[in-house]
């Protein structure tokens, strides 16, 4: 799958990102990626192949490109368990500047724009999925584009519950994607993942929310001491099916 070097103009600048799709002429239902905390690398470039390999045009962008080009911060090739908490930290202040709800959404309208300009990119809707914090951006993306996401997925999901007046979840009325969430153990407390549920019944969202036994926080990331492969395949198994059953074929 050929994988293309992009610069996106935004409203704040030019956001560099990855496509992935399949080099065949033809066009292909479009989705959005947005990564886990530690950004564009390559195991992201090769989840977005992998996808691409089932007939998708997958756009990759940086969360960070208003401080930098990515890699932003300097990473190992594995992210042990014991300088994980380090990474974070250095990490924490870029991520906190640039997933403000406003610039989420400007860069949101940004990518999906992006998407419907490509040659390659079918029309009709596109779907949505993150990994940790990119869960929070893919839900933010779909409850602004209601019209145009019909499905969001999250992996490992992080602040997608929380007390502040525009929590993601207070996002779920407006939302009319179908939403899978993939959640490690120890992700929410069985109370938030009740509070969660009740909201996307009471919305009439289409959804499934659903613990992989024996996980931990970041378990589809296999530059990580996190990685199950047995959760990364039901990862895939999930969104394969809500990507056939949401995403219209050329």
């Amino acid at each position: 799958m050929p994988v293309r070097k992009l610069r996106i103009p935004t409203a704040d600048g030019r956001a560099d990102a990855l496509a992935a799709f399949p080099d065949r002429g033809e066009q292909h239902p479009g989705l959005l990626m947005y990564s886990d905390a530690f950004g564009v690398r390559p195991v992201l470039e090769g989840m977005a192949r992998e996808l691409a390999g089932h007939g998708y045009y997958v756009l990759v962008p940086n969360l960070y490109y208003r401080h930098g080009p990515a890699p932003v911060v300097e990473l190992p090739e594995h992210i042990t368990e014991e300088i994980r908490p380090a990474v974070v930290d250095r990490l924490m202040p870029l991520l906190k500047a640039h997933t403000t709800t406003e610039r989420v959404l400007r860069d949101a309208d940004a990518y999906l724009a992006f998407l419907a300009a490509q040659p390659e990119v079918s029309a009709g809707p596109v779907a949505v999925t993150g990994y940790c914090i990119g869960t929070l951006l893919a839900l933010r993306t779909a409850a602004a584009h209601p019209g145009r996401v019909a499905a969001v997925a999250g992996f490992h999901p992080g602040f997608v519950v929380t007390d502040a007046p525009d929590s993601p979840h207070r996002l779920v009325p407006e939302l009319t994607a179908e939403v899978h969430l993939g959640l490690a153990e120890g992700d929410l407390s069985p109370e938030t993942i009740r509070e969660l549920n009740h909201t996307l019944d009471a919305a009439g969202a289409g959804h499934t929310c659903e613990i992989y036994p024996g996980t931990v926080h970041g378990f589809t990331m296999s530059d990580t001491d996190a990685f199950d492969p047995a959760a990364l395949q039901r990862h895939w198994d999930r969104l394969l099916a809500l990507l056939g059953r949401t995403l219209s074929r050329s």
